[in-house]
């Protein structure tokens, strides 16, 4: 079991990178992929659809695709659940989108969420691929809301930055190994 954590900005190609990683460990490692999306289709925001539509076409066909806008620790699990003579490949995209979905959430209830989620990652068989959005290099939002989503996200992405075996930091078409190049600012 792998873990592996895909951060950057908006259209850096981070979606690609991950898709890319996951064909590489299915070809090797003869794993079936399970694409996990966080996001829902929304009929009524054609922007958003068209976004969606986009990463589907990337997708090769053989891949299996689920719809997870909530249930995240729940559908990792699940992996371990699958057939024992197939070994997965899990791509999550997106954890921001999925802590999006849960925003609402109290700091209880939150980091209850969080702490599933980690728990999940540690625990199954699965080679697992995450993709988190860079949000906490600006200014720090002037709405209560906008730092909620910030802090979090910074927060779970570190939180699993340190479980992972492989850590990309991907930037204007390029992946750098933060774990290659990088020192852990805390072990």
């Amino acid at each position: 079991m792998a873990i592996t954590l895909i951060t950057g900005p908006s259209r850096s190609g981070k979606s690609e990178w991950a898709e890319q990683l996951a064909t590489r460990a299915a070809a090797r490692n003869h794993q079936q992929v399970v694409y996990i999306a966080t996001a829902e289709m929304t009929v009524t925001d054609p922007e958003w659809r068209l976004r969606i539509d986009k990463h589907r076409s990337r997708r090769p066909v053989a891949w299996q695709t689920t719809e997870v806008p909530i249930a995240l620790a729940e559908a990792i699990l699940l992996s371990r659940d699958r057939s024992n003579s197939q070994s997965y490949c899990l791509l999550v995209d997106s954890l921001g989108t999925w802590l999006a979905n849960l925003i609402e959430q109290d700091q209880a209830s939150w980091e209850r969420s969080q702490l599933a989620l980690i728990d999940a990652l540690k625990q199954t068989d699965a080679d697992v691929i995450l993709v988190a959005e860079e949000t906490g290099w600006g200014i720090v939002p002037a709405y209560e809301l906008g730092r909620r989503f910030r802090d979090r996200l910074g927060t779970l992405s570190r939180a699993i930055g340190q479980i992972s075996t492989e850590v990309y930091l991907v930037t204007s078409g390029y992946a750098i190994s933060l774990k290659q190049l990088g020192t852990p600012v805390c072990e």
